[in-house]
């Protein structure tokens, strides 16, 4: 089971709002999921960005790989 570490959008339309999620590859955006380890805003001015960097390095330490995206989030929220 190949695990990723990606967003799936919440909120409302034209507002989004993303979790940051670790889940299998296989799954839809906003399906199922194994664990939540952060949040995004982009629409707030500026970004927040609220990460728990000791989930994220965990997963990451057990073979999750993150999307380009996240891979900015994280180094954002100071991991790597």
């Amino acid at each position: 089971m190949a695990v990723k570490i990606r967003l799936t959008r919440m909120g409302k339309k034209k507002a989004p709002t993303y979790r940051v999620i670790v889940a299998d590859e296989r799954a839809p955006r906003d399906g199922r999921f194994i664990d939540q380890i952060g949040f995004y805003d982009p629409t707030a001015d500026p970004s927040i960005v609220k990460i728990d960097t000791e989930k994220a390095a965990e997963w990451i330490k057990n073979g999750a790989k993150p999307t380009d995206t996240v891979a900015k989030l994280l180094k954002i929220a100071g991991l790597e």
